[in-house]
């Protein structure tokens, strides 16, 4: 593997907290020099590879302890409806996330909020209100993972 990809390429155990340790941390777990490690980091940042960290939220901790997945359906399904409706929705105090898909729904957003509710409340009171939804499923999360390592998939050059 090409040295400029080992960042990528850390043990679970090396990417935890990556956003948070010293560039000669870095460069010591893939075996470079700061400066190459500092290089190689700003190239990937630069190429759009690193976009950013973001701070992981103990959710219960900053009173959203419930969090849920809304399968929205919006019709028409037009750009102009869509487009709208992911607007509107990612601005919502309530939104942790939206995502656009292309199954029966058009939308997927990742709710966390106080309390049942709360969550009844956005539903009825926020989504079934627009014009523009057809039809609403909401599915209370009882546990939510997220990985620590994201392989790069990409094929490997020969060296």
């Amino acid at each position: 593997m090409h040295r400029a990809g080992r960042v990528l390429h850390l043990r679970p155990e090396q990417t935890l907290d990556l956003a948070r340790r010293t560039n000669r941390d870095i460069a010591a777990a893939v075996g470079v020099s700061p400066t190459t490690a500092l290089d190689r980091t700003r190239a990937l940042r630069r190429r759009g590879v690193i976009r950013g960290a973001r701070l992981d939220l103990d959710l219960a901790a900053v009173g959203r302890p419930v969090q849920a997945l809304i399968a929205v359906r919006v019709r028409p399904p037009n750009r102009r409806v869509i487009e709208t409706f992911r607007n509107w929705a990612v601005r919502l105090p309530e939104t942790l996330g939206v995502f656009v898909t292309t199954d029966t729904e058009d939308f997927l957003l990742h709710i966390p909020v106080p309390d049942n509710e709360a969550l009844y409340s956005l539903v009825i009171d926020k989504l079934t209100q627009r014009p523009e939804i057809a039809d609403v499923r909401t599915t209370v999360v009882d546990e939510h993972l997220v990985s620590d390592v994201i392989p790069d998939a990409r094929p490997r050059r020969s060296s």
